[in-house]
């Protein structure tokens, strides 16, 4: 990941622009000294100086990039503070004397010179968007503090960039100013460190291994920023001054992340089993890189290694996915152009700048301006803020009622239902469209078949278990009969009453879900008609419309519409007319600034505020005009309306409407509900299956251990019967030991043979019986046929006293044992419950029990358990599953009524 990354970081940083030095000094302290007093120039002597200083480092450019931006802060500070003080322009009452010159920085051959002390702050501000490019591209990225870093220096210099282009940039620009620091270049610039900001934040992403959801977001947005980007590149006035590699750069980088952000959608596709969108998608990512690198001409290295990388990742995706739809799932490949827009996730923004340049706290020349100047200049301000808000309420007001008349009458809903376009309310409208993604109705059919099969296989589950059970008692039934009371053994009926117990259990509770199921198919068919309306695509389809009248009197149903329809039409144009008069009003205030008057007049500043506001008056009347021709014209649209409602039978038709709603409503809700029921089934069985495998694992492992013991004893047996055992001829058979201490002997001479038998069981063989057959127990052949766990745990047993000796026959067939089926246990069958192996000299029915109960995996706790705990006596009735959803009563099962 970390390597991958590498390849991708290739950014941009923006040089500053240079500048020649000039001398603020003289010209502001003469012009103090002419228009207020020497004193008072002697006065600012601290800050003439002071501000020279700034500028002379400011030209030199040596510091490092933190303090370079801290300074490039304070002089703007510092020029916000001269500009409502020292007016600098050509003009003979003005510092006109002082020429501020900045070479463009894309093109250091052009230079422009201004008399306009915005001009200068248009330079600052664009340069202290270049230092915070510069920070943020010298940021170590590879560890999490430097790629935070990075990502907050690219937002502030996108901040600083914007406030250049909202607030500089039209009072700098003109026919003597750089490309560099107009409106064009600042967006296009702001749009640059947003996409880096943001391509930081997918860096991010990748290294915490975000799911492939989240970075195709990610990079979806880093792309559209790109794009928007290049897109005002190739634009005039930028399409003729940035280098070509500039463009080719951001374009290269636009394809790269659009294909990035497919490339992840993919992957989460391919886990989802969606092929062929993930064959759309990645062929998707594969065009644009390959369209997007034939224009890359001039890019770095490492950028064009990284697109490398990618499209070689893509195309290997690509032919696998292309190779497994070919072999298993031979879907359909949508066309790339059918593909909804991937969703992309904004994570950055223009930092706020704002603050950072406020100078209203500075205290330098505060002495210099007059105080009623400055009041002057907060009074007028006031008188502009009050006329912009009372014009824009009024506009906001009239179109809020404008849009509650409209919705009185029905409008434009009832026009757009007589042409045969209605919609739904738009919470119902999400609900309709949650439930079509989600499969709808439809899809009922094939989760019912998945509810059938896991049933079944949980049946058959039980099905298996039952038969190991059975077959070690037919094995111990033979054996016993085989050698009489010499087997000392406890019998198979007495260590199995919990494992049958249990496997009833679940045999009921599996005929209690199949009730659930049947159940939950009887509330699909029988409220198969009311969801059918959700089958609708799209759903307003399913909508009424409104219709013309069967019996037309005086044939004017097209007058009446067309009326209507030119009224909404002029009431649309009245609200854009309001919209662009809202936005001219800002305009106005935004480039509104008689600083330079009040600092120069000589008359009354009442006088040159009347002259000011009488600007705004024009707007001021347009408003007003506005206003009284909607008054106007919603009286016409009611009365066409009215006659539109009564010639169409309009209330008929919002009634049906209104039912169409309620029942497009209750599918929804009887839809979820059998979903719901459908999804708990799922989870029931699923869960259900982890607890049968446990209990078939038990068994198995019971098993085992019996055959081990079986083989233990019958060799002990043989060993008497030929005279080889040490006790006398007369003596007790000798008890069989436990298989977790076995005593010492030596080993058998040929160990026993092991068969596969079905998916988890094997057959123990004598070498003598042929394959496929049990062999009978005789004095030279231990017994032929053990049915055991594929995983062997040795289970505890106690010793059992000796029993006296007496004669068996050697190979007697074995009584056909008794079958019993889990499934359909008598009610009240009272079995024995003692554990697997009696302790000795203790009867077996006051032994401890054993816990064979264990959850499949450490930690888990089932809701079918309610086991006891080791040591501690079972009830004879174990709740196997909780409460809602899982109880035995059969009017339950798992489906919620």
């Amino acid at each position: 990941m970390a390597a991958m990354t590498a390849t991708i970081n290739v950014m941009l940083a923006i040089h500053g622009k240079k500048t020649t030095p000039i001398d603020l000094y003289k010209p502001l302290r003469h012009y103090i000294a002419q228009h207020y007093s020497e004193r008072e120039a002697q006065d600012a002597e601290e800050d003439l100086q002071a501000v020279q200083h700034m500028r002379t480092d400011i030209e030199r450019a040596s510091d490092a990039l933190e303090a370079r931006r801290d300074l490039l802060q304070q002089y703007f500070r510092a020029l916000s503070v001269m500009e409502s003080r020292f007016p600098i322009s050509n003009e003979k009452e003005h510092v006109n004397t002082l020429y501020f010159t900045w070479y463009d920085a894309f093109k250091p051959g052009k230079k422009a010179t201004q008399q306009n002390i915005h001009f200068e702050k248009a330079a600052i501000a664009f340069n202290l968007g270049a230092v915070q490019s510069q920070i943020a591209l010298a940021a170590d990225r590879s560890s999490p503090n430097g790629l935070k870093q990075a990502c907050n220096s690219f937002q502030f210099a996108a901040g600083a960039f914007s406030f250049l282009r909202d607030n500089i940039s039209m009072k700098a620009s003109g026919s003597s100013s750089t490309v560099d620091i107009s409106v064009e270049c600042a967006g296009m610039l702001e749009r640059l460190m947003l996409a880096q900001a943001q391509e930081c934040f997918y860096e991010k992403v990748l290294v915490d291994n975000k799911p492939s959801s989240l970075c195709s977001k990610v990079a979806k947005q880093v792309g559209l920023y790109y794009e928007e980007a290049y897109a005002a590149l190739i634009l005039p006035p930028l399409n003729q001054h940035f280098d070509r590699t500039w463009i080719a750069h951001v374009q290269l980088k636009a394809a790269q992340f659009h294909a990035e952000a497919c490339y992840r959608v993919a992957l989460q596709l391919h886990d989802q089993e969606n092929v062929a969108e993930e064959i759309a998608r990645l062929k998707a990512a594969g065009n644009m890189l390959s369209e997007a690198k034939k224009s890359g001409k001039g890019v770095v290295g490492p950028l064009l290694d990284a697109v490398s990388k990618l499209e070689a990742n893509i195309n290997r995706n690509l032919d696998r996915a292309v190779k497994e739809n070919d072999r298993v799932y031979l879907m359909r490949i949508p066309p790339v152009e059918s593909l909804p827009s991937l969703p992309a996730a904004s994570l950055v923004k223009s930092a706020a700048v704002g603050e950072l340049l406020d100078a209203s706290k500075e205290k330098m020349f505060a002495g210099l301006v007059p105080d009623s100047s400055a009041k002057a200049l907060s009074k007028y301000t006031e008188m502009l803020d009050e006329v912009i808000r009372v014009q824009a309420e009024k506009l906001q007001q009239e179109s809020e009622i404008a849009r509650v008349k409209l919705r009185e009458m029905n409008l434009p809903d009832s026009l757009l239902s007589l042409e045969g376009s209605t919609s739904l309310p738009e919470h119902i409208r999400d609900e309709v469209e949650a439930v079509q993604i989600d499969g709808g109705p439809a899809g009922f059919e094939a989760e019912m078949r998945q509810l059938k099969d896991l049933r079944r296989v949980n049946e058959e589950l039980l099905v298996q278990t039952e038969e190991i059970l059975e077959e070690e008692a037919r094995e111990d039934a033979q054996v016993r009969t085989q050698f009489g009371t010499r087997w000392t053994r406890p019998q198979s009926s007495t260590l199995t009453k919990s494992l049958h117990d249990r496997a009833n259990g679940f045999a009921a509770n599996l005929k209690q879900a199949a009730e659930s199921d049947a159940r939950i198919g009887r509330t699909i068919r029988d409220n198969a008609p009311l969801m059918a309306i959700l089958n609708a695509r799209p759903i307003e389809a399913s909508l009424p419309t409104l219709g013309r009248p069967i019996l037309s009197l005086n044939q004017n149903e097209d007058a009446i519409v067309g009326t209507l329809r030119q009224k909404l039409a002029e009431l649309e144009m009245l609200g854009s007319e309001r919209a662009g008069l809202e936005d001219m009003l800002k305009d106005m205030k935004r480039k509104d600034n008689i600083l330079p008057k009040l600092m120069t007049t000589s008359g009354s500043y009442e006088d040159l505020f009347k002259k000011e506001l009488a600007k705004y008056d024009p707007v001021c009347a347009e408003v007003a005009h506005n206003v009284e021709a909607q008054e106007r014209l919603i009286q016409q649209i009611k009365a066409a309306n009215d006659a539109f409602a009564t010639t169409f039978n309009l209330q008929e038709y919002l009634a049906s409407r209104e039912r169409a709603y309620k029942q497009i409503s209750a599918a929804i809700s009887k839809y979820r509900e059998i979903r719901e029921n459908i999804n708990e089934g799922l989870k029931f069985y699923t869960t259900l299956q982890d607890a049968v495998n446990n209990l078939k694992q038990q068994c198995g492992d019971y098993v085992m251990t019996r055959n081990i013991q079986s083989h233990e004893m019958i060799e002990d047996l043989q060993r008497q019967i030929t005279g080889m055992s040490i006790n006398d001829s007369g003596a007790p058979g000798r008890p069989y030991t436990s298989a977790a201490h076995p005593p010492q002997r030596p080993a058998p001479s040929a160990p026993p043979n092991f068969q596969r038998h079905g998916a988890s069981t094997f057959h123990q063989t004598s070498p003598q019986a042929p394959p496929g057959t049990h062999a009978q127990y005789s004095q030279s052949n231990p017994p032929a046929s053990h049915s055991i766990s594929s995983t062997p745990q040795i289970l505890s047993q106690t010793q059992h006293q000796q029993t006296s000796s007496s004669a068996y026959t050697v190979g007697q067939p074995a009584p056909a044992p008794q079958q019993s089926n889990p499934y359909f246990s008598t009610p009240g069958q009272n079995f024995l419950r003692p554990p697997y192996y009696a302790q000795q000299g203790v009867a077996p029915q006051a032994s401890q029990t054993h816990d064979y109960s264990q959850p499949p995996y450490p930690g888990w706790q089932g809701s079918y358990y309610n086991a006891s705990s080791a040591g501690q006596a079972e009830p004879q009735n174990p709740p196997y599953f909780a409460p809602d959803g899982y109880s035995n009563s059969s009017q339950s099962g798992y489906h919620k009524q």
